[in-house]
């Protein structure tokens, strides 16, 4: 069993804790930072069992169910917290799920891998059309800002309906992008899904009973283990968010800390942190194609899904959603994209760039830190 499974086993102990921190009154910072590391072995479960059940739906059905599922973390507890009025804390965490990914993640991947590899190549087509698909998204948030920006009597409900709009746009491309990889052009994707099946780094690979025998030729996922698993981990996962999302406000003034900045950084580190260790897992392989596409493909489906659906649901909830986002915000979505783009355009990766989207994401990192300083000083 791989390190990284022994500490998600590990972390498991904390989702009782974190009920008995919530039910003993142990105080919101104990039950705020619980409720997140139990989270992170939860998430790992889903992203195993939605794996195994998509080796026996097959490749169009599987890659539907991974691509449904593959953000299944952060969407319940943005939906908890939109619910529950938070909708700066949800916008901060769609920010901080996107930057973490191309960011921090895309960086780790690049600079251990590097390291151990030197160069290491991945498809430039597939990286094209993400990037796309990403500088859509900055067009997408940067209109409903800049309309709110430069119209100050512009009414609540006209930012509301543009949003709706926009949402329903990204969702239909979000299909369309579906539709490409999984059917007119799935040639392209051919490379990662192979490396996928392959790499031995799966959580799945070590949690389920089959993959004890490696040499077999084939894998025969049991549904009776994995869709009890898959259905029981979203429901703790709720559970735990709910915890997470009510406990928030307070522990993060206890700890010194700004929404913004639990949003952006803390959050999606806490729903990602599966993915994340799997990324960079795959990376150290020299599988970038599969980290790459992990990564990228994460932001993709946050900025082109989940955050419309989240619109579409706030409209739903009665706790409406734009997408005019803080300019902030909007500054490090585009810096990301930006130079996630310039990096993995020529198919090739090394240790140094990994340590440019590393350092990056550390400079937006202090800038989201240090905002609440800026703003009493300005005052």
């Amino acid at each position: 069993m791989s390190i990284k499974n022994l500490i998600f086993y590990g972390l498991l102990i904390f989702v009782p804790i974190s009920l008995a921190a919530r039910f003993l009154g142990w105080g919101e910072l104990v039950v705020f930072i619980t409720a997140g590391l139990a989270i992170i072995p939860l998430a790992g479960w889903m992203g195993a069992s939605t794996e195994e059940i998509a080796v026996v739906l097959g490749p169009s059905w599987g890659g539907l169910l991974n691509a449904t599922f593959g953000n299944a973390t952060e969407l319940i507890i943005a939906l908890i917290a939109l619910n529950e009025g938070l909708v700066s804390v949800v916008k901060s965490s769609i920010v901080g799920s996107i930057i973490s990914n191309l960011l921090l993640v895309l960086g780790l991947s690049m600079l251990l891998g590097g390291i151990k590899y030197k160069e290491q190549d991945f498809q430039p087509v597939m990286a094209r059309v993400n990037a796309s698909a990403m500088n859509l998204a900055v067009i997408a948030i940067l209109l409903p800002t800049a309309v709110g920006f430069t119209s100050t009597t512009i009414p609540e409900i006209t930012l509301q309906n543009l949003s709706d709009a926009v949402a329903i746009i990204l969702i239909a491309v979000y299909g369309l992008t579906l539709l490409f990889s999984m059917k007119t052009h799935t040639y392209l994707y051919d490379v990662g899904t192979a490396d996928y099946e392959e790499a031995p780094v799966r959580p799945s690979q070590s949690l389920s009973p089959e993959s004890a025998h490696p040499s077999e030729p084939e894998h025969s996922p049991n549904l009776k283990l994995w869709i009890p698993v898959l259905i029981g981990a979203t429901l703790i996962v709720a559970v735990e968010s709910e915890l997470l999302v009510n406990a928030l406000e307070p522990a993060t003034e206890q700890l010194g800390l700004s929404p913004l900045f639990t949003g952006v950084i803390l959050l999606p580190i806490i729903g990602n942190a599966a993915e994340h260790a799997t990324a960079v897992t795959v990376a150290m392989k020299n599988k970038m194609e599969l980290s790459v596409s992990v990564a990228v493909g994460s932001s993709m489906q946050i900025a082109l899904f989940v955050a419309p659906l989240l619109v579409l649901a706030g409209w739903v909830l009665g706790e409406p959603m734009d997408l005019s986002f803080d300019p902030l915000e909007l500054v490090a979505v585009a810096v990301a994209v930006l130079i996630t783009n310039s990096i993995s355009s020529d198919g090739r990766s090394n240790w140094l760039e990994g340590t440019l989207l590393i350092a990056t994401y550390a400079i937006l990192g202090f800038a989201f830190y240090f905002r609440p300083a800026l703003g009493v000083v300005a005052g």
